[in-house]
């Protein structure tokens, strides 16, 4: 049960972090990008461009990448729009003279079932891209990610406190 409430705040703090670093990079009018979760996730022009050059995506397979995100863009955007309701809520709730926990509850409950929604519309928008890629293609991503996931482990442990004397 511990290890589920953590995993959940550990969720709810990364949608909230990328969620300020979205809402950072992005100009009034335009609503975040989803920022996190592979590769594809957070995707705008740039990264494309970058996937494209990294991977040698033919022009085929990013105009079909584009579209793949361009459908994806809607589903994402009402979710993030139902989390910042519930941030907002949470938010006011937190400074209420009145805290009502089976709220915070209630809330912190479908904040967690959108995180869940968030991470099925990205693993199908990642499994939709991956598939148009070529099996060399999807080695190179494979090793793309490995060295990513190395950068951050990296970053991770030199920021991790150092483990106590005996």
């Amino acid at each position: 049960m511990r290890s589920i409430r953590i995993r959940l705040l550990v969720a709810g703090l990364a949608v909230l972090l990328g969620t300020v670093i979205a809402r950072s990079q992005t100009s009034e009018a335009a609503p975040p990008p989803h920022p996190m979760q592979g590769p594809w996730m957070g995707m705008g022009e740039h990264m494309l461009n970058y996937y494209t050059k990294a991977l040698n995506l033919t022009d085929d397979q990013q105009a079909q990448a584009k579209t793949a995100l361009n459908n994806a863009k809607p589903a994402f955007k009402a979710l993030f729009q139902q989390q910042r309701q519930i941030d907002e809520q949470l938010h006011q709730l937190a400074e209420s003279s009145n805290f009502d926990a089976k709220q915070v509850q209630s809330l912190a409950t479908a904040k967690a079932n959108i995180q869940a929604q968030f991470t099925v519309a990205e693993t199908q928008l990642h499994n939709q891209i991956y598939k148009l890629l070529t099996p060399d293609q999807q080695t190179q991503l494979k090793q793309l990610e490995a060295q990513r996931q190395a950068r951050m482990q990296q970053r991770m442990q030199e920021g991790a406190p150092a483990p106590p004397e005996q």
